[in-house]
């Protein structure tokens, strides 16, 4: 594909995902890639967190880490509300956090700059 990348962790360069398991639309009021598949070096812990403001107010959620280097690269929806629910149990890594390397033209770009295609999720 034209727009192929990889999803690094903007802390420490590891590889976190790609656009190729990209699966969902990016909801309003979220800065995030919507993945249905990740690697092996995002973590995850049992506690569920719940959002106290923003587009997450009221979610309960699982924060994503990098095995690197520990910081936070995104977010697994546990519950939320029904203009959310498409992204329950869906990997949403934060744009802020993950830096984009695109394979064709060799070329690092912040995710927050990116805009892929559209992909949407079937009900």
């Amino acid at each position: 594909p034209e727009e192929c990348a990889v999803f690094h962790c903007r802390g420490c360069w590891t590889v976190l995902g790609d656009s190729l398991q990209l699966c969902g639309q990016e909801p309003p009021g979220l800065s995030v890639f919507v993945c249905f598949k990740v690697t092996s070096d995002v973590t995850w812990e049992d506690s569920l967190l719940v959002g106290l403001e923003g587009a997450l107010l009221g979610c309960a959620y699982y924060l994503l880490f990098c095995r690197s280097c520990g910081s936070a690269v995104g977010f697994i929806l546990y519950s939320s509300g029904s203009e959310l629910a498409y992204l329950r149990d869906l990997f949403c890594f934060f744009k802020d956090s993950i830096m984009c390397y695109f394979l064709k033209n060799q070329m690092i770009i912040e995710a927050s700059k990116v805009n892929f295609p559209a992909v949407t999720l079937k009900k």
